[in-house]
């Protein structure tokens, strides 16, 4: 949703779907911004090559273990139990509010429920508490609740997170483009969906199927490698750098396609309030959806087609290095979180409140003010993609001196440095163009 645009918007979509001001809104000036991004990427890569030799990040080996009495708590299953409720009473107000309630977004709290605080709203808490959702997941309250299968069958190891990655697509094409988005039938119709799924996949191979298919899960739990709380491989509480949770992240099938469909995702939710894709839409042949889903799906595949681009030029340069997609996949995870920081922090914090006033039963309340003036939100907005960045920056180098040989740690990884200077250039053009 755009907050503060003037343009109107095609149908389609309500303004739950989008999150950020375009070039008109937002007093940006295209030279500062740009210049200041490339200076914070080129110091950082130029500093880290002359005092970063070595390996400094110890993944899940890392971190300092919490108090026994926060451990004990944390795994109670009494806690686990409470959560589950949490969850399953969240889920079944959604679905009372659908079928009973109004179908009308601004007197129904479900569609800011789904978009706003599922959706963004496991951004700040992944990142505080670490894999919210699979503690609160209401579909894994309900498997445990169904009878167990005899035996299960072991997920194939091929399989990795590509189910999940496909459900994010699915998610973002239903947020961004499907046509009566916020409706309740479309949102019936996709819960409906997204639980069937689920539940068949977890009765075939267990519980484990949530943390390789059911998607907001693993988003969750790859944004909770940005948290300060985390699990080393010993399974203690620890509190750790972001830079080690990064680190332990699973090069799993299907990581990158997971990342991309983030990024490229929200670099399309940017760019449709762009006035001339707005006229695009309404004037395709195609008609609005087709076009829309083009729109996405493009997106998603330049984004996929630059890193696969890297990828293949970094094993020209390294042959010692045999697995480059995987093997810095990780150092987009803070790329795709500046971005999502860009694009939604207004939607939540004017929509995420008036949900939540809303489902306790003022019908059309208003959203609150937002509490950044456009000078503000165009700062933070370049902060946040230039911040994202510069740690994907650092994560990169970390890696690159573990894997590279010593005379080429530096020189071997300047296609990731181009990359993240696209990436960076990219999205601050989708905040002014």
């Amino acid at each position: 949703m755009t907050a503060l645009t003037t343009v109107p918007a095609p149908l389609g979509p309500l303004p739950l779907a989008h999150g950020v001001g375009a070039r008109h809104d937002l007093p940006l000036s295209p030279f500062y911004a740009y210049a200041g991004a490339f200076a914070a990427l080129f110091v950082s890569f130029l500093s880290l090559g002359l005092l970063w030799s070595s390996s400094r990040f110890h993944g899940d080996r890392a971190g300092r273990p919490l108090p026994a009495a926060v451990q004990r708590l944390a795994d109670a299953p009494a806690t686990r139990t409470a959560l589950r409720v949490l969850g399953a009473a969240a889920a079944l107000a959604l679905v009372l509010h659908l079928l009973l309630g109004p179908d009308d977004p601004d007197r129904n709290p479900a569609p800011g429920a789904v978009y706003v605080l599922l959706w963004v709203g496991l951004v700040p808490a992944s990142l505080l508490v670490g894999p919210a959702w699979r503690l609160l997941n209401p579909l894994r309250a309900l498997q445990s609740a169904l009878p167990a299968r005899r035996s299960s069958r072991p997920i194939p190891a091929r399989l990795g997170i590509r189910p999940a990655a496909a459900g994010l697509l699915l998610f973002t094409w239903l947020e961004l483009v499907a046509p009566d988005n916020t409706t309740a039938p479309v949102l019936l119709t996709a819960l409906a969906t997204h639980t069937a799924v689920q539940l068949l996949g977890a009765t075939r191979y267990g519980p484990d199927w949530f943390a390789h298919a059911d998607p907001f899960e693993v988003y969750s739990s790859l944004l909770a490698r940005l948290s300060p709380f985390g699990r080393r491989a010993d399974g203690r509480l620890v509190l750790r750098s972001l830079f080690d949770g990064l680190d332990a992240t699973p090069p799993v099938p299907g990581l990158v396609a997971t990342v991309c469909v983030l990024l490229g995702s929200t670099a399309y939710d940017g760019l449709s309030d762009n006035p001339r894709w707005i006229t695009t839409l309404q004037t395709s042949p195609l008609g609005r959806t087709p076009t829309a889903t083009l729109g996405l799906l493009a997106a998603v595949a330049l984004v996929a087609a630059l890193y696969g681009l890297c990828a293949g030029t970094l094993r020209l340069l390294n042959r010692e290095l045999t697995t480059p997609l995987t093997s810095f996949a990780h150092s987009l995870l803070p790329i795709a979180l500046g971005y999502l920081v860009a694009h939604y922090f207004t939607l939540f914090v004017t929509e995420g409140p008036r949900t939540v006033i809303m489902a306790g039963g003022t019908d059309n309340a208003p959203a609150p003010a937002p509490p950044l003036g456009p000078g503000g939100l165009a700062t933070l907005q370049v902060a946040a993609i230039v911040t994202g960045h510069v740690l994907g920056v650092v994560a990169a180098h970390d890696r690159s001196v573990r894997l590279l040989l010593p005379a080429r740690a530096v020189a071997g990884q300047l296609p990731l440095f181009v990359l993240m200077i696209a990436y960076t250039l990219g999205g601050i053009g989708l905040l002014i163009a």
